[in-house]
């Protein structure tokens, strides 16, 4: 069974990779494993892990995960949006789509590794975006059934989920959270997803499925 090692932004993230992407992935004998970013280490005691502040600090972790000879494959399950303006790429951002621009981040990042074991991918705009693939399974985990309508109108103003904005006030978490804001992400967001189910966030959301083919060919 070949071993791939998704770095994450967190432990929504990194239950998403166990509960929903490993299963499917080790029907095709790929062992995926996630690994939440450190954003500090400590001398005694556990680091401190989740969020992304300091490109540098996700560097290390690439490298020493990169370290790992016997896995496969490198990749990163993280989000586009609120990247630090000293990750590769950002600065030289074209004016083009959301998505052309999250993959030149992507396409700088993994040039500025230059490893061909790491496959780079940012999530677009960030993880919610999944949750818009049926937005009325997230109504229902929060026993808030009448405002599906009012999410899925949300979901239908854009082409795919990926293309929700990312302006800071309508990013897909800030949007399900003035509706729902009894919304956590750490527990709704792992759930909704196991409800919504791999087929279907697949077929929405073409950039995450891109990235999981790719993983599925290793």
């Amino acid at each position: 069974m070949k071993r791939v090692l998704v770095l994450v932004e967190g432990p929504t993230e990194e239950r998403f990779i166990k509960d929903v992407l490993a299963p499917h992935l080790e029907s095709k004998e790929i062992y995926a494993i996630p690994k939440i970013v450190t954003t500090k280490r400590v001398k005694q005691g556990p680091d401190f892990k989740g969020g992304i502040t300091d490109y540098q600090k996700v560097e290390n972790d690439l490298k020493r995960l990169l370290g790992d000879t016997g896995a496969a494959l490198i990749t990163s399950f993280i989000d586009y949006y609120g990247l630090p303006p000293e990750f590769p790429g950002m600065a030289t951002r074209p004016i083009a789509s959301p998505l052309e621009r999250a993959q030149h981040v992507e396409a700088e990042w993994k040039s500025r590794i230059g490893h061909p074991r790491f496959l780079s991918y940012l999530m677009t705009h960030e993880f919610e975006a999944l949750l818009f693939s049926k937005p009325e399974e997230l109504s229902r985990a929060l026993y808030q059934s009448d405002l599906g309508p009012k999410l899925k109108a949300i979901r239908d103003s854009f082409p795919t989920p990926e293309e929700i904005d990312d302006d800071p006030l309508t990013v897909p978490s800030k949007r399900i959270l003035r509706l729902l804001p009894a919304y956590q992400k750490t527990v709704h967001g792992p759930l909704v997803t196991r409800r919504i189910g791999l087929e279907t966030l697949r077929r929405e959301c073409r950039h995450f499925n891109d990235w999981l083919l790719k993983l599925e060919s290793i």
